[in-house]
């Protein structure tokens, strides 16, 4: 069961002033650890660079990135530990922090502001409902859609939620909008270019799911769109430069998939495209400013993951990367501010890491 709710250019050339060519490798390397060791924590990338890691398995403490100095430092705790929360960052610089699982046999409905001004949490308004594992999407309104998870993580009588809400920075309030058309935990939610917010897959009472649906802003209601080929929860969903969403990997009741589709808006359907070079849930997935999506580690069924792979949407194919320097699943992703990859903490099946990595 952890495995599922823990679900869960390749050689640059740069003209120097000397007039010399210096090559740059593509690939992964260690950088320094965090202070602890994290996973299924957020990483939210701020206003000046820096990296705000959040939580983890029964952590309420907090620390930051610098990319100048390679280093982690830390900085103020949250008010309550948790994991499978959500990280938001605002208009104007601050962060919200949402629901999630404090150890406890509910999961969390407090809330919490992160204001790098004053590198401090304060509490904010109460989610109408306690949730873990939920989605989160700031709207062009700049408002955030906290969508679907579940609210009772350690009993049998699991609670999967079709409600969502909306969090306004102004008041600090979260106040109920429509209901999702299925409940759904370890969904995905992209937001897409027109300001809906597409929402795939996930698994519920009655497994796996290959439905979709849109929320829209302006009527406040979810509507299905068109289904992927897969039913799948732990997947990953990137908007790509086009408009269109990879969705790609994820767990179903056939196991771990290495298959992928593409959503496109405009049309409400998902086409198959080339699949990864290995089946993965539980993993991550960033765009690179060059357009490509960079997706690693994970879980397999059998191991969690080292490799990393590279999709290009000009032909529709992943090409394996370097691998990372350990094995993780339940770390985050983040592109930082000079298009470096930040990887940190997650598990490695066995244990919770400090580790981190950089992807040049």
């Amino acid at each position: 069961m952890r495995n599922l709710f823990t679900i869960v250019g390749l050689g640059t050339a740069l003209s120097l002033a000397c007039g010399t060519e210096t090559s740059l490798k593509e690939g992964f390397a260690p950088t320094a650890s965090m202070t602890v060791a994290r996973d299924m924590h957020t990483a939210t990338l701020l206003r000046d660079g820096m990296v705000l890691m959040a939580g983890g398995q029964a952590l309420a403490s907090a620390e930051l990135f610098d990319p100048g100095a390679a280093i982690f430092t830390p900085t103020a705790s949250m008010a309550t530990a948790r994991s499978s929360h959500t990280a938001t960052s605002l208009p104007g610089g601050m962060v919200l922090i949402a629901g999630g699982w404090s150890g406890g046999l509910s999961n969390l409905a407090s809330a919490e502001l992160f204001d790098p001004g004053s590198a401090t949490f304060t509490a904010t308004g109460t989610m109408t409902t306690a949730r873990g594992l939920h989605t989160a999407t700031l709207l062009t309104s700049h408002l955030v859609l906290i969508a679907g998870g579940w609210d009772n993580p350690s009993s049998l009588a699991v609670d999967y939620l079709t409600s969502a809400e909306l969090f306004d920075q102004g008041t600090g309030a979260f106040t109920a909008t429509g209901n999702m058309t299925v409940p759904r935990v370890s969904c995905t939610a992209t937001l897409l270019p027109d300001g809906r917010v597409l929402i795939a897959g996930g698994v519920n009472a009655g497994g796996y799911l290959a439905s979709a649906e849109l929320y829209d802003p302006a009527s406040g209601t979810f509507t299905a769109t068109g289904s992927m080929a897969l039913a799948r929860a732990t997947h990953t969903a990137t908007l790509l430069q086009n408009g269109t969403v990879l969705i790609a990997g994820g767990g179903g009741g056939d196991g771990y998939f290495a298959r992928a589709e593409v959503y496109d808006p405009l049309t409400g359907t998902f086409t198959a495209t080339g699949g990864m070079t290995a089946p993965r849930g539980d993993h991550t997935a960033t765009l690179l400013p060059n357009g490509q999506v960079l997706v690693v580690g994970g879980y397999n069924g059998a191991w969690v993951l080292a490799g990393a792979d590279l999709y290009d949407p000009k032909i529709g194919t992943f090409t394996a990367t370097t691998d990372l320097t350990v094995p993780r699943q339940s770390h985050t992703e983040t592109l930082l501010s000079d298009g470096k990859v930040l990887v940190a903490g997650g598990s490695d099946g066995v244990s919770s890491l400090a580790s981190a990595d950089l992807y040049q």
